[in-house]
């Protein structure tokens, strides 16, 4: 009797044991009785009935899908390889985490598919160009997609990230082509507008130089005129009244040299100049006294 009393208490410990469950706090569970829906189970410790109670577990931190490289055609029939990434969580509040169970049979699988046929549908009305080009626009529709159609499911659509959208080798060698010929037709419109910059400045500097040389030139010319001018209103002032006396000088030293007597009456400028050169000062005539 006490063994079968062992054999109970052993069965009903191991029950207790398998009936234990540990939530995480990255998971939230929901718990079915028999088939149905139980009650929701957050993050701790709980305890089911074993075989008669099953719990699923939800993850609902932020994860990452790959909505796997596919070939499509685009608007100028050309096969453009594109792939994506989908950002996503399952919100932790209990209506989401039912939708993700109840509403969608397995919502990851679900999402690639739902990313592929929208890109497909997008970048089919864009021409390779405009495909690369918009970038931007392709992320914000295939987000707006996702969003909306994974509502019910309880997810939440983080954001989408476009991997590659990639041309056939042969055209992508086309391209790298024409972008290398822009790039060097760029840098041959730099190259030559420096250098028209660089002789435009040197030629700025020989107008300059120019213009100095003949200001100079200029300046010098105006102060020679002025100098002349001065000696000549120096000489009108000074030299005038004396070219006679001058003259005569001339004469009695061209007479002088000949040995020629020459009468000079007293009083008069010869006399003094004579006296002064030769270092004599004349005595003044004394009047007569009536």
């Amino acid at each position: 009797m006490e063994m079968y009393y062992l054999y109970f208490v052993a069965i009903l410990g191991l029950l207790f044991l398998f009936g234990i469950k540990i939530i995480r706090p990255t998971q939230r569970g929901l718990i079915e009785r028999l088939g149905k829906y139980y009650k929701f189970a957050g993050p701790g410790f709980h305890w089911i009935i074993p075989f008669i109670d099953r719990i699923y577990l939800v993850n609902v931190t932020e994860q990452m899908i790959d909505a796997e490289p596919q070939e499509i055609i685009t608007n100028d029939n050309l096969n453009a390889r594109v792939d994506a990434q989908v950002y996503f969580r399952v919100k932790s509040n209990e209506e989401s985490v039912k939708g993700s169970i109840y509403n969608v049979n397995n919502y990851k699988w679900q999402i690639v598919n739902l990313a592929r046929t929208t890109l497909r549908n997008i970048i089919g009305t864009l021409t390779l160009k405009s495909a690369n080009s918009e970038r931007g626009k392709i992320n914000a529709e295939l987000y707006k997609t996702l969003h909306n159609e994974t509502q019910s499911w309880g997810i939440e659509i983080v954001r989408t990230e476009l991997k590659e959208i990639d041309p056939p080798k042969d055209v992508q060698e086309t391209m790298n082509k024409v972008v290398k010929a822009e790039n060097e037709k760029i840098a041959a419109i730099d190259s030559a507008t420096a250098a028209e910059t660089v002789a435009d400045g040197i030629k700025r500097a020989k107008i300059k130089e120019a213009e100095g040389y003949k200001q100079s030139k200029i300046l010098h010319a105006e102060g020679e005129a002025e100098a002349i001018k001065l000696v000549n209103e120096a000489a009108d002032k000074y030299f005038v009244g004396n070219a006679q006396l001058l003259r005569k000088l001339e004469a009695m030293e061209a007479s002088l040299e000949n040995n020629t007597k020459i009468v000079i009456p007293t009083g008069t400028e010869l006399v003094n100049i004579i006296g002064e050169m030769a270092g004599i000062v004349p005595l003044n005539r004394k009047s007569d006294k009536i």
